[in-house]
């Protein structure tokens, strides 16, 4: 896998139309600066608004994966993601005068031919890849869909379908290595549908644009060549239709004996595209699809998050996720009024757990009951909001040039006080997080002991 971000060369463009739109689109490819990402941007509505392709700008997964922010929509945008991620493609402007990329011929195939035609080239800077360090897991039982991701030096992935269609059965593949096998053994791989599907997705608004020209339609039904006619002119289709003896509406020759196994797992390359940086891990998937793909790369994104944060500010290397000196850097407290030394976990704009451990050095225990000392709860109070102030800066851009001021404590609680030797440990969750304002709820425990707890009202403004 490459070390260094990429883009391509120059501009290129194709034209089609969208497979659930039916709209015709003009989609061009163009080079983008280190650590830019992938944005499409809609060049049809005034102002040219733009969508960045990652998993919090995703609305809807119905038969394929649409973001939108405020202007910008764009549906199914996941076989061109998965051009991006079988490439290694990190910085991509993608300009299109629709609202769905041309469906070309239900591959990734063509989107491949054109960013290799363009050209792609290594940039300065270094890539960010997620490794997973354990196993992690998304699980659906009542479909019977699993997905887990456990650690590999490389991107793998290991797919299972199985239908019960004697045109598909059970399917299996396996994708081991991006650069030798991405292109030729996947890219090609059609978008398929089952006969009974295309009436209800027609009804639904769903596949416009799409053909037998673009999609492999497989038979599943008992009425031989009676339904096929049925839903033919229900559907108004000028195209033919009969059924095959390879059980593929009009005998559809398939690329790859496995094609249907194969082209779910370029899905699933391409909706982890939207964890927003390429990772290294083995992804074992049982008949998955967006909705589970996409559920799987929140999953995956909050731990790049997660990891991201503490590549930038981390310096130590114990098992705390911040050590005091990144608290440092990102904290604009100082002594005497640091009073977090350790940031222990975090889930971004989640919750956080982090650290205090309570010392006879403490200035306050000077004048607070010196011959009996106990840790005053206004303090217990301001090292679970500083902890607060660590979460809520990480859902922010620059957190060093930001300052946390709260609003308002409500249900403050003391249960049993805090002496010299104790270790607090604060956990805190985000119950609400809008524009610049917050309410977490937060609880002190020392041990299994719950010591305090509270509601907090914050505001992020500049330093």
């Amino acid at each position: 896998m490459y070390e260094k971000q990429r883009t391509i060369k120059k501009d290129i463009s194709l034209s089609g139309i969208g497979l659930h739109t039916g709209i015709p689109c003009t989609m061009t490819f163009k080079p983008a600066v280190p650590d830019y990402g992938i944005r499409f941007v809609r060049s049809d509505i005034k102002g040219s608004p733009s969508v960045i392709a990652d998993i919090d700008h995703v609305i809807d997964i119905a038969r394929g994966t649409t973001l939108q922010d405020g202007e910008a929509k764009v549906y199914t945008v996941e076989h061109v993601l998965a051009a991006f991620a079988g490439l290694q493609i990190d910085n991509i402007i993608v300009e299109l005068d629709g609202c769905e990329p041309p469906v070309c011929d239900g591959s990734s195939k063509p989107y491949v031919d054109k960013l290799l035609e363009a050209g792609i080239e290594n940039q300065e800077a270094d890539k960010f890849y997620l490794e997973i360090d354990t196993p992690m897991a998304y699980s659906e039982p009542e479909r019977k869909v699993d997905l887990v991701v456990a650690p590999s030096d490389d991107l793998r992935i290991t797919f299972m379908i199985d239908y019960q269609n004697p045109a598909l059965g059970t399917q299996y593949t396996t994708l081991v290595d991006l650069e030798k096998e991405f292109v030729d053994e996947f890219s090609p791989s059609r978008t398929f549908c089952f006969l009974s599907e295309v009436e209800m997705l027609k009804e639904a608004g769903l596949i416009k644009g799409g053909g037998l020209d673009n999609a492999i339609v497989i038979y599943d039904s008992d009425l031989g060549q009676v339904e096929v006619d049925r839903i033919r002119n229900a559907l108004n289709l000028k195209d033919k239709a009969f059924v095959g003896e390879n059980g593929i509406i009009n005998d559809i020759k398939l690329r790859f004996y496995n094609e249907p196994v194969r082209h779910k797992t370029l899905d699933l390359l391409g909706d982890l595209m939207l964890i927003g940086a390429p990772f290294k891990g083995h992804v074992l998937a049982a008949r998955s699809g967006h909705k589970a793909n996409v559920e799987l790369a929140k999953r995956m994104r909050a731990l790049y998050k997660k990891k991201k944060m503490a590549a930038k500010f981390s310096k130590g290397s114990g098992k705390a996720l911040l050590d005091i000196r990144a608290i440092l850097d990102i904290m604009p407290h100082r002594y005497p009024m640091l009073l977090i030394d350790r940031i222990l976990d975090l889930e971004p704009d989640k919750r956080v757990t982090a650290i205090k451990n309570v010392t006879i050095n403490e200035p306050f225990f000077v004048g607070h009951f010196p011959d009996h000392p106990i840790m005053p709860g206004v303090m217990i109070l301001e090292a679970m909001a500083q902890a607060g102030g660590i979460l809520l800066l990480n859902a922010i851009e620059n957190p060093q040039t930001k300052v946390v001021y709260f609003m308002s404590i409500d249900n403050a609680k003391f249960r049993k006080p805090v002496t010299p030797g104790d270790q607090l440990r604060f956990e805190l969750e985000m119950i609400s997080f809008r524009r610049s304002a917050c309410k977490m709820a937060g609880k002190a425990f020392v041990g299994d002991d719950i010591v305090a707890s509270a509601d907090f009202m914050a505001m992020v403004m500049d330093r």
